[in-house]
Formats: structure tokens, sequence, C-alpha cells
């Protein structure tokens, strides 16, 4: 079976300081993020002319033939930025061994090129998620120093009164420690069982464990807003390219 191949025009410099580390080689390949790539070839996935490496730092040379799961792994310089405004009933993974949708499915018109999702939402989790091959970019933003301002939609199965709106603004103690929300409000001319949510926290399933905690049960959960995009014009299951002004407001917030 002939192996694939992942086409750049990435020339490695005599100079050291040029010559790229073997993780941050996969993730310019669009392969996963920089830290996922550790632990790949940590496992033994990728192997160098032949041979099985284990060492992240391995400096990777212009001669050097990179596999990853019979794929020539090459970096791609290339670089894509798509937003989706993810459906419920969707994993967010590069594949599912249970056959189910994903997001790359739903993005596979939009780009040749193999990119990954930034973070990650539940599978019935709707709303805006960002999928791109630069691995530097996804790394920054979803390391917890760079508290990425993130708003949810979110529709509970009964009333919330004022009493648990103001417990949960002065910070929730779970099982991982102070659940920090920076606003929680109602919906003007909703029921007060639909709610807005901001917070910065990337930790897991944290709105959710936020109403569980209280009681209550999440119906429904719609990120709207993320890192300065928001879903407007794009309706469910669409993505689109992010333009120049906003990938330039998305390196802002990293530096």
């Amino acid at each position: 079976m002939a192996s694939k191949k992942f086409h750049s025009k990435y020339t490695p410099s005599s100079k050291t300081d040029d010559i790229m580390r073997l993780n941050k080689f996969l993730a310019h390949a669009g392969l996963c993020s920089r830290r996922k790539a550790v632990d790949l070839i940590k496992e033994g996935e990728v192997s160098v002319n032949g041979k099985i490496e284990r060492n992240p730092a391995y400096e990777v040379q212009k001669t050097d033939k990179i596999i990853h799961k019979g794929a020539i792994v090459k970096p791609n310089f290339k670089k894509v930025y798509i937003l989706l405004n993810k459906p419920k009933n969707t994993v967010t993974t590069v594949s599912d061994e249970k056959g189910r949708r994903t997001v790359i499915d739903l993005i596979q018109n939009r780009t040749t090129e193999r990119v990954y999702p930034v973070g990650r939402l539940d599978r019935n989790t709707l709303g805006l998620l960002l999928l791109t091959n630069d691995g530097d970019l996804a790394r920054k933003l979803s390391h917890p120093s760079s508290q990425i301002k993130k708003t949810y939609h979110v529709v509970l199965d009964k009333s919330v009164p004022q009493a648990d709106v103001d417990k949960i603004l002065s910070g929730l103690t779970l099982e991982d420690g102070i659940a920090e929300v920076d606003e929680l409000v109602y919906f003007e001319n909703k029921p007060h069982n639909e709610l807005s949510i901001s917070l910065h926290s990337g930790k897991n399933r944290i709105i959710r464990r936020i109403f569980e905690h209280l009681g209550y049960e999440v119906i429904k959960l719609d990120r709207v807003f993320y890192a300065g995009l928001t879903k407007k014009d794009l309706p469910r299951g669409w993505s689109r390219h992010l333009n120049k002004k906003e990938i330039i407001m998305l390196k802002h917030f990293i530096h």
C-alpha cells in the first residue's frame, strides 16, 4: 500500500537554531498539537528512517523520512484557520473508532490541509469551535495562562433563582477547586432557566459540573463567543475560514 504524503516546502537549515525538534515538526505538519506530539513520539507511534524514535527533542534533518501510521509526514506552512458552528451529536476529534460523525467530517470541503480542533466541546455541546494546522497557536489558545474568554447560552431543566446565580458568581467549590465565573445573567424576555454564562476557565465540563453541583440538569449548551469570535452569519453545522483581521486578533490574544 502506497504511503500518503503531506507536501511542504520545509528545508531545515544547517544552522543549529533553525533545526526543528521532532514534536514541533509533527505540529507544523498539522498532525496534532506540539504537546500531543510528545505523547505520540513517546508511545512509539513515530518512526525516523525506518526506526521508532521516542525522543521528542530529536533534531530533524532534511534527509530524514518521518512516518506516522503509514503516512510520510512533512511540515505544512500553509496555515489554515476554520471556524465551525458545531451541531449536536458530533465528536470533537479527528477520527472516531465508533464511527460517529466528527467535526472533521463537517469541514472536509473547506480545506485539503490536515487540521485539528483547538480544545474540545462535548458531543452534545453546540457552538463555536476553531480548527487549524497552526500548532503553536492551538497550544497557546488552549493553555490556561492565555485566559481566553468563552460565553455560552445555557438552558436548564428548571428555573434558576437569583440566590443560585449569586452562589455561582461567588465561586463554587468543585472536586478540582474553585469554579470561577466572570458573568452569569438572565436573558431579557426569556424564562429564568435560560442564562448567558461567561468564563475563562478551560476545565473539563466545567459549566455542566457547576449546574449539576446545585441540582440542575443542562438541557442545552451553546458556545456563542470564543476568543473574540462570534457566530454571526454562521448557521449551525456551517463553517468558514477566518479573515486576516480575525487571525491577527487571535495571535494578539496569545502574546
